[in-house]
């Protein structure tokens, strides 16, 4: 079975089969490069100085020739699977942390509320150095993340370094199944309605509307604008990205796929959605990628959003989901994607209306990366974002930092928060509510 994927997550059957193979010579045949491996595995197994096992062996070729084609194409074995499948139904079993990882950094974001992490005090901002006592440069980032994870009622060891602390506290906890919300919002001053949604997940675009009917319910005057936070947000389901983007648009494409130069697929707004008729301004940041930049750039092309913050990851390429026997998947990339105007995301990213950019960075601030200075990435096509706009600059002590920008209260009135950007945001939303009444830019 296939699906398509933006991010790390799956979603929507593809209307194509990519398994099904066309008639070739028999020396062009994929089967004849067999033999090559089968010689190989032979060989190791009769001569390895060592007793192999064959099961780890074939995984591991499998894993090697994919992993060479880009940063996103990936094989999974059976566990490894489940586990991605559990993340695109927003649970799991772990302690229950969001984290921000860059370089050799993970940082947390924000515990789960209720998750085994809230519950031993786990802080946004503290730094995970070892799980059961091994590090990032050990396991590398996706085994250290799968290591916290596992049989509910397990324990596991945590090692973290807190700002005020000068020893690493190493805290034991016990797994729990954890269930993540993706969105979240209250109702502003004004008459806004700021909506964050973190990843789209199955099942995110029934949250958006079940948190928006609780922001309209709440708000003591009707809204009139929308405040949408996409910061920090990988990317996600396609399909639920697009049924989310449908939410602000009345007409209009909003992204199409591109297989080998051709149009294999496209999506179109429907008209009807919560938020067609009122302003709308978007929060992104270098962390914005994939299923994230696919609604931006919607919103920005069709004229119903300004995009506030700074250029986007950059990540334009989608990935389909595919079962193989053993209860393994492959996520092969198939497909570029590219905005309405035809803007090919890859490897250039959404570039704000409004760049907001902090005056002075913080001491010890994190390296910014974005999908083109991965080693292997698949090149851009040379075209860029829209240029020019505005750049607003602000002076804050936490600038730049992922777990102030992500965790903190939603105040009623960001100009009174501690958020740069989300303030930044409220004004420019502001200004167009009371200018045109539509969601255009400044």
């Amino acid at each position: 079975m296939a699906f398509a994927l933006f991010g790390a997550f799956a979603a929507g059957l593809m209307t194509h089969s990519v398994l099904d193979a066309q008639a070739k010579p028999a020396a062009d045949s994929p089967y004849a490069a067999m033999g090559q491996l089968g010689r190989v595995l032979a060989l190791v197994e009769n001569e390895y100085v060592d007793p192999v096992d064959r099961t780890k062996l074939v995984n591991g070729a499998i894993a090697g020739m994919v992993d060479d084609l880009d940063p996103h194409s990936s094989y999974m074995p059976a566990q490894e699977y489940k586990d991605f499948q559990d993340d695109t139904e927003g649970k799991f079993a772990g302690i229950g942390v969001e984290v921000d990882i860059r370089g050799d950094v993970i940082t947390v974001l924000a515990p789960i509320e209720g998750s085994p992490a809230f519950k031993a005090g786990i802080k946004s901002g503290d730094r995970i150095l070892a799980v059961d006592g091994q590090t990032i440069r050990e396991l590398g980032y996706d085994k250290l993340v799968r290591r916290m994870r596992g049989t509910p009622g397990t324990h596991v060891q945590v090692t973290i370094a807190r700002a005020g602390h000068a020893e690493p506290l190493t805290l034991d906890l016990v797994r729990a199944e954890v269930h993540m919300s993706s969105v979240r919002g209250r109702a502003m001053a004004g008459g806004v309605a700021y909506v964050q949604l973190k990843v789209f997940q199955d099942k995110s675009h029934d949250e958006f509307v079940n948190v928006v009917a609780k922001i309209r319910q709440e708000s003591k005057v009707p809204i009139t604008g929308v405040l949408f936070d996409l910061r920090s947000n990988p990317g996600g389901l396609v399909d639920q990205a697009s049924a989310v983007a449908d939410e602000f648009l009345s007409s209009g494409t909003i992204y199409t796929m591109r297989h080998r130069g051709q149009i294999s697929e496209q999506a179109t707004a429907h008209g009807g959605g919560a938020f067609v008729d009122v302003p709308v301004v978007v929060l992104v940041n270098e962390q914005s990628a994939s299923a994230a930049e696919l609604v931006a750039g919607a919103l920005q092309d069709l004229g119903r959003g300004t995009i506030v913050g700074a250029t986007t990851f950059g990540k334009g390429v989608v990935q389909s989901i595919l079962d193989l026997p053993g209860g393994a998947g492959l996520k092969l990339t198939t497909a570029r994607y590219y905005t309405p105007s035809g803007h090919a995301v890859q490897a250039d990213g959404i570039h704000p209306d409004v760049t907001a950019t902090p005056l002075h960075k913080p001491d010890g601030g994190m390296p910014i990366f974005h999908e083109s200075d991965y080693e292997g990435a698949m090149a851009g096509e040379g075209s860029k974002g829209r240029d020019g706009g505005v750049v607003v600059t602000y002076d804050t002590p936490d600038a730049g930092s992922p777990a102030d920008v992500l965790t903190q209260d939603m105040p009623e009135d960001p100009r009174t928060g501690r958020d740069p950007v989300m303030r930044i945001g409220y004004e420019v939303l502001l200004r167009a509510m009371k200018g045109t009444g539509s969601g255009g830019r400044p």
